[in-house]
């Protein structure tokens, strides 16, 4: 067994998974309590607070294919991804404090703009970090079954994370009588917890050293390849995307399963407080949400080793659309029986998390054997570009339907009554809509070609010829048909 295809050690496994108490905490809390923030503590506007929100993302956007290019440029020169990761994970706790930091009696328009800047730094340093975590299980092993291993404990801690973040933030900002105070105490303590979580995982970053690769600012001046420019680096990730058709499968089945999840989180203060008519039922929305995740992450991955990733994706979503759509009767009946669905919604949420995650390396090392080019960080930087769309999107259509629904905005300790409209529009925003944009990811999901035996294939020979073309055009080099034993289909 050569050393690339030897188990991953458990130390490896743990510090790569701990790094999801920074992206679960970052993609979690000020999902949850940003609008929230903005419309009843500031008193800006629903609609430009979800304006606010979403131009903040949109800048990631932008951004996260850049510098996933540029992270494969760093990775040629200097042998290692980690640089970028350590500057996102000492940032990002800044800039986070900041963005909850804005001063009392400042009018709502200057709070806007103050949240806007201190948020869109702390997204840049986000991304810095996210980015090449998300290239890095496709260079830790080329494994079919050992990256669903690493996904899975990667989102065992990510539901950990939601469960501290989801509930320990809200109760910690409810700890202080002054909401403006909590509100700063929480971000403090959250972007302390984040960093650490990223500094950590940093460190399994592969470094030249380590892999016996030979970087290429070690080699005589002759012998480098050219520097790409900065705009062809970007381009690249888009022509990743036009050409590898599992790519383009799965990144929009997960954007808008990230739609459907950003909704329900940005929501899920709203339903607490408005439908449940308990500011603390968030916090029992989160236990139910992720008690039984823990439990049943490691069972999505004993699933995708028997009938493979793929089957076990569209099995956990169906699931998740089911629970959803259960609650819509919070439009008619709310009370505590919503806590069944949601903990259903959680087990099947475990399951959409880290399968399209084991996923996506598979996609990044079939695309490279097809063409010969390994680019797992342009891959990463469009991924985070379309999951960061997805959630950002999902706070948005949470503040066009306040917004269509009548919702009143508040400042402070002020007291305001919702119609009865706005209460429903928060209640479908928390039920049906998700779910239907769950069915309609498992549509596209069925598009999806590759099968265990289209990842764990001998590479080709260096002898053999390497294409930029299509991965399913005539001209690229194709391994045997291979029986998969996973569907019963023959690949």
């Amino acid at each position: 067994m050569t050393a690339a295809e030897r188990p991953l050690s458990r130390g490896v496994v743990a510090r790569y998974a701990i790094g999801s108490l920074g992206t679960g905490g970052f993609a979690t809390l000020p999902g949850l309590v940003l609008v929230y923030y903005l419309t009843d503590t500031l008193g800006v506007s629903a609609l430009i607070a979800g304006l606010v929100v979403t131009a903040a993302k949109v800048w990631d956007v932008v951004i996260d294919p850049w510098i996933g290019a540029r992270s494969d440029r760093v990775l040629a020169g200097r042998g290692t991804r980690r640089t970028g990761m350590l500057v996102g994970a000492l940032a990002l706790p800044v800039g986070f404090a900041l963005t909850f930091a804005v001063p009392p009696g400042v009018s709502p328009a200057a709070s806007g703009v103050w949240v806007f800047i201190a948020f869109l730094a702390t997204a840049t340093a986000f991304s810095l970090f996210q980015v090449p975590y998300i290239a890095l299980p496709a260079e830790l092993t080329p494994d079919y079954d050992e990256r669903t291993r690493l996904l899975t404990w990667r989102v065992v801690v990510l539901t950990l994370a939601i469960l501290l973040f989801g509930a320990g933030g809200p109760e910690i900002r409810r700890a202080f009588d002054d909401e403006v105070t909590g509100y700063l105490v929480m971000a403090i303590v959250a972007g302390v917890v984040i960093g650490v979580g990223m500094l950590i995982a940093a460190g399994t970053a592969k470094r030249s050293d380590a892999t016996g690769l030979r970087r290429t600012d070690e080699l005589p001046a002759a012998g480098r390849p050219p520097a790409e420019p900065a705009a062809d680096g970007y381009r690249e990730g888009f022509r990743a995307l036009r050409r590898s058709l599992p790519f383009r499968v799965l990144l929009t089945v997960f954007v808008l399963q990230g739609l459907a999840t950003g909704l329900m989180l940005a929501g899920a203060q709203f339903v607490a407080t408005w439908v449940l008519e308990s500011e603390a039922a968030v916090t029992l929305l989160f236990v139910a949400l992720i008690a039984p995740a823990l439990l049943v992450a490691p069972a999505w991955g004993v699933l995708a080793r028997r009938i493979g990733k793929e089957r076990a994706f569209r099995i956990a979503s169906l699931v998740f659309a089911a629970a959803t759509l259960c609650m819509v009767l919070l439009v008619w009946l709310p009370g505590s029986w919503v806590y069944l669905p949601v903990a259903v919604a959680g087990a099947a949420y475990a399951g959409m998390q880290s399968l399209p995650m084991a996923m996506l390396p598979d996609v990044i090392s079939h695309d490279a054997r097809m063409t010969g080019r390994e680019r797992a960080g342009s891959f990463g930087g469009v991924w985070t570009a379309g999951e960061t769309a997805g959630m950002a999107l999902g706070a948005t259509l949470l503040t066009l339907m306040l917004a269509a629904t009548g919702y009143l905005e508040s400042t402070g300790a002020e007291t305001v009554m919702q119609a009865p409209a706005a209460i429903a529009g928060i209640a479908l925003s928390f039920s049906l809509v998700p779910a239907l944009l769950v069915v309609a990811s498992v549509v596209v999901l069925r598009r999806y070609p590759l099968r265990r035996g289209d990842v764990n294939v001998d590479p080709p020979s260096s002898t053999e010829p390497q294409h930029e073309a299509s991965p399913y055009g005539p001209t690229a080099p194709r391994a045997p048909s291979t029986p998969d034993t996973t569907d019963g289909s023959t690949r």
